[in-house]
Formats: structure tokens, sequence, C-alpha cells
């Protein structure tokens, strides 16, 4: 964040129009450099100095009310500030009615051109509609043309022909249309504010000695929290003592609770279920990874997607040429075809209420806002619209191999030495010397296996990383090297050859350890595969992915035995970082779309080039959260059908929302023909649709794995 960026919560913010409209007002207060709104998340960042007054006041418009995000904002949620019962909130609109009733009323008792009847109607158009008119009027001047301008006209003509009972009507369902808006997105952000309440908001603390309760955000680094059966954690941290069985659903999406033991990380939000823990802080409040979750999902909300450009476009043009439209059919048949003034008028009238674009404004962000706040709760992070719309018309899913199909938890299966000068214990902690610099996942399985030997003690000098081979390094003077078997060609005779096959076959990785010109010893590894790799293969054909590929840097043997027992035929084996680039670039030339799932660090050009790039296993790593277009915050791979499921039914949706939108549109347009159009139709057909819409977006929050 920047060092002159101030966050406010922006409350009754319920159209993307308004919310265009509230940015430009506010980057035109004195004293602001920028300011940028997020409508998904109903929040503006605002960068230079102001005021909370001048903000409200730019967004009187829309009576928004501007809260400043650290006081509504903590680790437990956010609180309601201010919020009135709602039979004030929405007085305007039960006075209105009363008027409109008891107009009803005098119509039949007295007429409806009869002076108190009109002057009851009158009045319900003004209470509910003050604000429409107000607006709407000063858009006129401006020739701004927005749904209030619509509707402002309409009411103004109306009036003029003597419409009062209609008029009135068509008032008080526009303002009822408007809180329904405002009720939908409010409920899509609400799946957002619920992961802010997982949090506890503070946390017993031991310090200097004593235990005492502290506010997370006066908790500091290096403090240790005691968090007894039972209670939520409030910090990420490590396990300084203590054992206990931890549930992450809140961050990973998966429901089976996890072990934690000494030196484990644990995260905020998650629920310590059975022994005491004692955890050593390592983040502050505001860096924690749920924190980080919350933060990029709003991020995420704020990324309009592809459907939502084109809708944001529509509306530039559709607009004015609505108003066009009912000038036409007000002033064309009067004075062509000599019909009356007052029932064309009547109908251009009519044409602008079923103009209002309402339900096609919120056909879209709706359905954003809802879908990647129902993954975020699932343990899947999606970094924006258009990463969601892009899962949805994927073709192909390239994976890696080791950490993604396989649990990246390899263990040393077989070691044999084949010279005889040190045992096998001493050539194991010079091995182990030297792969304790290495990043190569298979590394861990030999430190493993080595963890019971001094081999910190020897000194290494000159390490190198031999890219996509193995290391190398110095030792007493003699220079040694661990790696693919790629690294010993020369060395290879015919015996180890052999070996080596045998193994590979058997789904094993084989590392060879060595001299310049001699092998010294050869270590198998295996990584046992994912229960879910081959149920996920199946599903993903299922949901008509065409093509699944495995890409890895091990050799061909082993990866196809691999990919032989998750059901993958497509198998790109002993590439390089730059091979696997290139695989990546070939499918995406073939097929259009490719995502590529593998652990968002080492695999980060192949992410990159991707149509969307998947981290696994995320949690605590932030290197993953940040870079990933989405990340899976726990190590399942069965979330892969489900992000997919979700991103065609997002498009799906959003598909039948634009083109509902638009179709009750012309129908009700259509009307105008035979004369057959009313403002109470024009009205209903627009009440109609918004609801109808809001409600089929909202279905997104449902969606079950």
């Amino acid at each position: 964040m920047k060092s002159d960026e101030q966050i406010y919560r922006v409350k009754g913010l319920s159209c993307a129009n308004c919310a265009g409209k509230f940015e430009r007002n506010v980057k035109a207060l004195q004293g602001v450099t920028d300011a940028k709104v997020n409508f998904g998340a109903g929040k503006i960042s605002v960068y230079g100095e102001t005021t909370v007054e001048a903000l409200e006041q730019a967004g009187a418009f829309e009576h928004l009310k501007i809260i400043p995000e650290h006081q509504v904002k903590t680790a437990v949620g956010e609180n309601e500030v201010g919020k009135p019962p709602y039979y004030k909130e929405y007085s305007s609109l039960l006075y209105a009615t009363v008027f409109l009733l008891i107009g009803i009323i005098s119509s039949f008792i007295n007429g409806e051109l009869n002076p108190v009847t009109i002057l009851l109607f009158a009045t319900s158009i003004t209470v509910s509609g003050y604000d429409l008119l107000k607006i709407g009027c000063k858009n006129l001047l401006k020739f701004d043309f927005d749904m209030k301008t619509l509707m402002t006209v309409a009411v103004i003509g109306g009036a003029i022909i003597g419409e009062w009972l209609e008029v009135a009507v068509v008032v008080i369902l526009f303002a009822l249309s408007e809180e329904l808006e405002r009720f939908s997105i409010d409920q899509a952000r609400q799946s957002i504010r619920s992961l802010m309440e997982i949090a506890p908001n503070e946390a017993l603390i031991r310090r200097d000695g004593q235990e005492i309760i502290l506010a997370v955000t006066e908790i500091e680094i290096g403090d240790i929290m005691i968090v007894k059966p039972g209670e939520k954690i409030a910090m990420d941290g490590i396990v300084s003592a203590g054992h206990s069985s931890v549930n992450q659903a809140a961050i990973t999406g998966e429901s089976v609770s996890v072990e934690k033991r000494q030196k484990d990380t644990v995260f905020a939000g998650t629920l310590n279920e059975e022994g005491t823990l004692e955890i050593q802080v390592t983040k502050l409040v505001n860096d924690t990874t749920i924190a980080k979750i919350i933060h990029l999902v709003e991020e995420a909300q704020a990324e309009q997607a592809p459907a939502q450009a084109f809708v944001d476009r529509f509306a530039q043009y559709y607009t004015p040429i609505i108003m066009g439209i009912a000038l036409l059919v007000a002033i064309i048949p009067p004075l062509i075809l000599d019909l009356s003034w007052k029932t064309w008028v009547y109908q251009g009238l009519a044409v602008l209420v079923v103009g209002c674009p309402c339900a096609l404004v919120v056909s879209t962000p709706i359905s954003i806002v809802s879908a990647i706040g129902n993954a975020a709760k699932k343990g899947v992070l999606i970094k924006g619209g258009i990463y969601l719309e892009k899962i949805g018309t994927l073709k192909a899913i390239a994976f890696d191999k080791t950490g993604t199909l396989t649990e990246g938890i390899p263990i040393v299966t077989d070691y044999q030495v084949f010279n005889k000068e040190k045992d096998q214990t001493d050539w194991l902690k010079i091995i182990a010397a030297l792969e304790r610099r290495s990043q190569h996942p298979l590394a861990s399985a030999i430190i493993k296996k080595a963890e019971m030997l001094d081999y910190h003690s020897i000194i290494v000098e000159d390490f190198a990383s031999i890219t996509g081979k193995g290391v190398t390094g110095r030792i007493d003077s003699t220079n040694y090297y661990v790696g693919s078997p790629a690294l010993f060609t020369n060395q290879l005779d015919q015996l180890i050859i052999e070996q080596i096959e045998s193994y590979q076959k058997e789904g094993k990785t084989v590392m060879l350890f060595g001299k310049e010109k001699e092998i010294l010893a050869l270590i198998a590894v295996a990584d046992k595969i994912r229960e879910s790799s081959k149920t996920v293969i199946k599903q993903l054909h299922e949901v008509g992915i065409k093509e699944l590929v495995m890409l890895t840097g091990d050799n061909q043997l082993t990866a196809m035995a691999i990919a032989e027992q998750t059901g993958i035929t497509n198998v790109q084996a002993e590439l390089m970082p730059d091979d696997k680039l290139a695989v990546i670039k070939e499918i995406r030339d073939y097929y259009g779309e490719v995502a590529m799932v593998g652990d968002g660090v080492n695999d980060a050009p192949a992410l990159a080039a991707a149509t969307v790039g998947i981290a696994m296993g995320s949690a605590g790593t932030d290197t993953a959260i940040e870079t990933a277009d989405v990340a899976l915050m726990g190590d399942d791979l069965a979330k892969l059908p489900f992000i997919v499921k979700l991103s065609r039914q997002t498009l799906s949706i959003i598909k039948t929302n634009i083109s509902f939108s638009i179709l009750i549109k012309l129908v009700a347009l259509l009307l105008v023909v035979p004369g057959w159009l009313t403002l109470w139709i024009a009205i209903v057909s627009d009440m109609g649709a918004t609801l109808i819409v809001s409600l089929n977006s909202m279905r997104l929050i449902g969606v079950k794995e």
C-alpha cells in the first residue's frame, strides 16, 4: 500500500455505473491525486488528502456512506457501523406507499383528476423519488444519460400527460428495484466478509513471564501465543511446544484435521482441536495468510471480467439509443399517421422505463463476486474475473509431476555404493552435505535419510547448481557431483545402466553420486502418487478437458510409470525449465487455452506462459500466493474439477443473464407496435428481470465440490 493511500468502506454502492461516477467525482476533489473504486468489495482507495465529509459529498448522488477501513475491519470481521433499523432505513419507501394507497382510495371516491387525489400521488412521487428526480434533473442539464435520467424524463412526462397513478407506482417500484440491487450485491459481498470473521481479535500471550490477553493489533513477532483445545488460532506462527490436531479448513478448504508438532507452521483462523499449543508468532495481524487471502480476493473482485467489460461498453451506447427510440415512438406516429399525441407520448415514456439497463448492469458483477467468494471459502484463490472466465474455456491442462501429481515427499528406497574407499555412512554424509544446499525437491529425501549423521561439519566449497541435472561442490580438494544420470553420461557402464532402468520402470527416480571420472554410488528415490490424482484426471476428462499432459525433468521411464498410475497418456520427460516453457507454448498454440499446475516457484516460467497458472499447496507460501493466477491453498488436487465446474457454471449464468436481460427488453419494446406497452408493464419487467438476474447470479454462492 502506498504511503498516502487511505482505504474506505463504501455503503450503498449498488451498481457499476454508480461506482464509476463516484470514482470520477472523488478524483476531482481538491487534494486527491488518484482514486480507485473496488465495486466488488465495496471499497475505495484514495491517494492524497481528503475528508470523509468530502467523500460523502462526492457520493451524495447515491447517498453513499463512507467509513474509514480501520473503523470497520478487525481480526474478527466487519461491524455494521451505525446501521439504522429497517423501518427507518426504508421509511421513505413506506411513507410513499401509504400516500399511494390513500391516493388510490381517493381516486375511487373523488376521481383520478381530483386535486386531492393528484396531490396524494404527487406526494408519493416526491417522497420516494426525490433523490431520483434531483439527480436525474442534474444529469439532464449535463447531458449525462443514465438510468436515472431515463426515469426522470419518464416521470416528468407522465405527470404532464396526467398519468399520476402509474407514475407513482413506477417510482415506488423503481426505488424497490434499487433496494433489491443493493441487497443482492451485499449478499454476494458477504461471502468475503465471512472470511474476515474466522480469526479471533485477541489472544492469550506470554510476555516477560506473564500471561496476558492482548488484541491482535498489539501482538508482536516473537511473542508466544497459548492456544487451548477448542480455541481458534489468532495469528500465524510456528509451534514451539505442544502437540495437537488443527482443522485448517478456513485456509485450505480441507476438512480433515492436520497433526501439528514442534516447528510446524499454523495459520490464523484455524481451529485447535485437541492439545494445548504454544506458538511463536511469525507475522503481524495484517500480514497473516488469512489477511493476504482476504486482500487478494477483494483485489480479484475489482478486476473486470471480459463479460463485464462488454456490458460496460454496451451500456455506454445503450442508454442514448433508448432515448432516441423513445423520442421517435413519441413523435413519429402522431406526425406521420396523425395518431393521438397523448397515446404515443405515453408509449414513448414507457419505452424509457423499459429501457432502464438495471438487470444488464448487475448481470455480471454479482456472478463474479459470488463465484470468487465461494471459491475462497473452499481454499481456492482466483485472482480475478478474467481468470475465472478463462478456466471455463480450458481445453488442456499441464501438470508438473513432483508435488503435484505426487505428494512431493520423496523417500530414499535404495542406496548402493560402488566405491569401497569409504563406508556407506561416510559417502552418505558427503552426499547430504552437497544436497543440503540444493533447492530440488528430491534433495529432502537424502537429507532425511542422513538426518542422524553429522554431515553439517563437512565444508563444501565452490558449490554450484547445474540447471536441470544436479549439483557440484569441492570437499577436501576433491570435486563431487550429485544428480541425474544425464550428469554422468561418460561414466555409465552397461551394468549401471541396467540397474538404473530397472529402478525407473518401478517409478523410482535415480540419482548418481560421483567424481569427474567415477561413479561412487547410486540412490533411488520414490515419491508416492497422490491418492486423488487418478480420480482427478478421470474427472477432468469427463468435464471435457481434451488434453492432460505431465511435464517433468525426470527420466522417461520413471515418468511413464507415474503416468500409467495416474491415467495420463501424454508425457513430456527429461525437460529443463526452458523446455517446459516451450511445451506450454506449443500446447497453447494448438489448443488455444492451457492451464499449468505446479508449485508456483520452480515452475514460474511455465506458469507465466500458460493461460492460467495454478499453484498447489500455497498456504504459507507467500511467493505462490502472489504470483499464481489461481492458488490452491491446500495440497488438494481434487479442487481442480471444482474450479472448472464453478467457472463453467459462472460463464453459463453470465451468458444467461445477459441474454435474458436483453431479451426481456426486446419483448417489452415489441409491445409498442400494437400500442400495448404500459408504464406498469415496463417497470414490472425491469424490476422482475433485475430480481431474476440477481437471484440467478447468487446461485454461484452455493456451488459445491
